[in-house]
């Protein structure tokens, strides 16, 4: 339950297989938050990948010795194409070559597998235990010396970057950091999520509650217990595997009208542990309803996350709590298929008569992105590959592709992509071969617009946007008054600069880590029990976790949040 320690995660559709890659022209593949598209700029256009390149920011040719970088991906993806263009195009003009390792199983496990043996790639996707177990070592030292583009990345950010345990910066967050003018079209955060075919059929409603929800839900369910296929329909269902509880465990603070801050709500700048207050088991006793009803997936607590994505997939699943960029993956397959009415649409359900507060402003990806093991052979090097990434030019081909290829731009400047290349960008092999999502989902990146006034990736320059939703979802914002998908939630107030909590790490083998884990063990314990037992057992399995949760030294943990509240407060305002 606790603080969530990775928040966005693109990943272009994999159901796990891990490859270790040398990426000779080749490799990559994953993609979160996002598939969708979100990112930055930085004034510095540069390098070798565009011929309006300012070429004083181009690599020197010492920069340029050829180069095998190991990567580790923290999560699930399919491996690319030998040939894939991209990863081409950085080794050819930037002398890199990846050797790229996904994730097969448990995260968790595989780190301590690594910490164990004491052995590292490279670069190393984000986890505060590696910096515990002195695997990644501090990097302000060669941004300063060798990345001005990284600098002017992060300078709005640096004090929030640095470990607030030793002040060194060990990690480059993949989101973020913005700059010039931001278009939400795209709501990749949490929320009640249901197929728009379900919506279609009821008359476009807007649920608010929970009783709205799952009676919309239900409805849908009585008249098609199976789906075109053949398949069963599944009502609702939820996803507690490896560091991915939050489906199951944070909606109670969103229904209560809280932001996103994990384990905790924090009201009047103080955090406090929800998992078994009345806002907590309000929820749970209502998902103990809908299970007894039939209504809930029988396998959702027995489901690892790659089997959850390849249900959503199948189109079976009409809703879910969970934040966008999760799940994306299996709705991308059905985007494939051409499946759109089994997509999905988010709604801010809460307890009656309270106002949502789901949709938040982006922050910084603290304790996200890669790390540079103590390993690496070459840091120096590595952070000057990275320092030309963040131009731009890299930018553009990164985010958007190449100029005549994936999409064109008119007199006027204006990127732009045609009906074939945005069908192109819906392909799951296609993408495997010509971009370079699985790199693009942990590097730093730009978000917002760039110089030239494009925004930083298709998805959120607002002509490319509308161009490029499907009839199905034309239907859907016009039948709601909307224009995007943003529209559906309160606007984002200001964020807390203590915001979010989420970030906040524990510090592996401390009494707050110690009890988080026992927290989550606690909660994945009672809760599936609870949620699947008989409604008259409810309330007794209930005091059951309550008094599990007795147990625990739950003080050691929110005094661990609160602590660095107060001196995120004191270090970040006015900064």
């Amino acid at each position: 339950m606790g603080v969530v320690t990775r928040k966005k995660l693109w990943g272009s559709l994999s159901l796990g297989l891990a490859l270790s890659l040398a990426l000779a022209g080749c490799s990559g593949g994953s993609g979160d938050n996002n598939s969708s598209d979100s990112k930055e700029t930085t004034t510095n256009e540069a390098s070798s990948s565009s011929n309006d390149s300012d070429t004083s920011t181009a690599p020197a040719a010492d920069d340029l010795k050829p180069i095998t970088i190991s990567a580790f991906i923290g999560s699930p993806n399919q491996a690319p194409t030998a040939d894939n263009r991209i990863y081409k195009k950085i080794k050819d003009e930037l002398g890199v070559t990846l050797n790229m390792e996904f994730l097969v199983g448990d995260l968790q496990q595989k780190l301590g597998v690594m910490i164990a043996g004491g052995e590292y790639p490279d670069l190393i996707t984000a986890d505060p235990k590696l910096v515990t177990a002195k695997a990644v070592i501090p990097l302000e030292d060669l941004i300063e010396k060798y990345a001005p583009n990284l600098k002017e990345h992060y300078a709005a950010y640096w004090n929030r970057m640095k470990d607030s345990s030793d002040g060194h910066i060990y990690w480059l967050p993949n989101y973020g950091a913005y700059t010039g003018e931001t278009h939400s079209n795209v709501y990749q955060g949490p929320a009640f999520w249901v197929q728009k075919k379900v919506l279609k059929e009821a008359g476009f409603p807007t649920p608010k509650t929970l009783e709205d929800y799952f009676k919309l839900i239900s409805d849908y369910e009585a008249k098609h217990p199976t789906t075109e296929d053949g398949q069963p329909t599944i009502g609702f269902t939820t996803l507690a595997y490896d560091w991915r509880t939050f489906p199951l465990t944070n909606a109670p603070e969103h229904l209560s009208g809280h932001a996103n801050d994990g384990g905790v709500v924090v009201d009047n700048g103080v955090a406090k542990v929800f998992a078994t207050e009345d806002m907590s088991k309000t929820y749970y006793k209502k998902l103990n309803e809908i299970y007894n009803q039939g209504l809930m997936d029988k396998e959702a607590f027995v489901q690892n996350y790659d089997q959850y994505l390849a249900k959503i997939a199948t189109g079976r699943v009409l809703g879910m709590f969970d934040q966008h960029w999760n799940f994306q993956q299996g709705e991308n397959e059905l985007i494939t298929q051409n499946k759109i009415g089994d997509t999905y649409v988010a709604f801010p359900l809460t307890y009656d008569g309270v106002t949502d507060h789901y949709y938040d402003r982006g922050v910084i990806n603290l304790n996200n992105g890669f790390g540079i093991s103590k390993d690496a052979k070459d840091p120096e090097r590595i952070i000057k590959f990275l320092n030309d990434i963040m131009t731009e030019d890299w930018q553009k081909t990164l985010q958007w592709g190449e100029e005549g290829v994936d999409y064109q731009k008119d007199a006027s400047g204006k990127f732009s992509r045609t009906p074939e290349q945005r069908k192109q960008q819906e392909d799951t092999t296609w993408k495997l071969a010509n971009k370079a999502e699985a790199l693009l989902g942990y590097l730093p990146k730009m978000e917002g617009t760039y110089s030239d006034g494009n925004a930083t990736d298709a998805g959120s320059q607002p002509e490319e946007f509308y161009a490029n939703l499907k009839p199905e979802d034309r239907e859907i914002l016009d039948a709601y008054k909307h224009t995007t998908w943003t529209d559906f939630f309160t606007p984002a107030p200001e964020n807390p600069v203590y915001y979010p909590a989420w970030q906040i790490d524990l510090v592996d083998g401390s009494d707050a880590s110690v009890a988080n884990k026992q927290m989550t063990d606690a909660t994945l314990k009672f809760l599936p029990k609870a949620i699947m037992s008989s409604g008259d057992k409810f309330d007794s399995v209930w005091d059951e976790y309550v008094n599990a949760y007795s147990k625990i030294n739950v003080k050691a943990y929110e005094d661990r949040i609160n602590e660095q509240i107060q001196w995120r407060i004191q270090n970040w305002t006015s900064k």
